[in-house]
């Protein structure tokens, strides 16, 4: 049974850091690109960064600098390394995996929220 679960999201103060982590199980996750998204509410779920299988990481323009995504393919594991939270990063986090060639192996965690408030 193929499973992606989220987890680390919480309420932090502007300013601040989190780190999020997607536990992917039941598909090869090294032949997987993975990525997260976010969602607030009333918006569009937007991408927020994506890596490879062979580690090349994107980001979104609103978070480049201050979001780091990395993967461990040993542990099937995505993380995402948040600093410097505003309040517009408050949404749910998703966790996103997608195979490399066959793009209609997409899998989806169920989220997990980031608030961003003093």
């Amino acid at each position: 049974q193929v499973q992606l679960v989220e987890s680390g999201g919480g309420l932090v103060e502007p300013g601040g850091s989190l780190g999020l982590s997607c536990v992917a199980s039941g598909f090869a996750f090294s032949v997987y690109a993975m990525s997260w998204y976010r969602q607030a509410p009333g918006k569009e779920r937007e991408l927020v960064a994506s890596i490879t299988t062979d580690g090349t990481a994107n980001y979104g323009d609103s978070v480049q600098g201050r979001f780091t995504i990395f993967r461990d393919n040993i542990k099937d594991t995505l993380y995402l390394q948040m600093n410097s939270l505003k309040r517009e990063d408050t949404a749910m986090y998703y966790c996103n995996a997608v195979h490399k060639w066959l793009a209609a192996r997409n899998y989806w965690g169920r989220g997990t929220q980031v608030t961003v408030s003093s």
